[in-house]
């Protein structure tokens, strides 16, 4: 079973790093999407509500759902460090006009 989520992975998860990576909206949509994971897990932590996952007879519990959480909000500070604070060069490195 672990081949074939590792090739999921892979397959799926490469191309959405590339997409994640080249374009800025893309980007966006991550740390909202994070932003709002996050919330709603520390929310299912703090209240002890378990999340069924669909299609199974397994139950999320609240103290994963907080691990998860934190992850989201982790990988919330990253998306918008990068999309918010992009690179620029630093100031006075570059040629100043006018001055010699």
């Amino acid at each position: 079973m672990l081949p074939y989520h590792v090739a999921a992975i892979m397959v799926i998860g490469l191309p959405m790093l590339y997409v994640a990576v080249r374009y800025r909206e893309y980007r966006k949509f991550l740390a909202g999407a994070f932003f709002v994971s996050s919330g709603t897990q520390i929310y299912f932590y703090l209240a002890k509500i378990p999340i069924p996952l669909m299609w199974t007879n397994a139950v999320q519990s609240p103290q994963l759902s907080a691990l998860r959480g934190t992850i989201h909000f982790v990988l919330f500070r990253l998306s918008v460090f990068r999309v918010v604070l992009p690179r620029q060069a630093p100031h006075g490195l570059g040629r100043q006009r006018g001055r010699r």
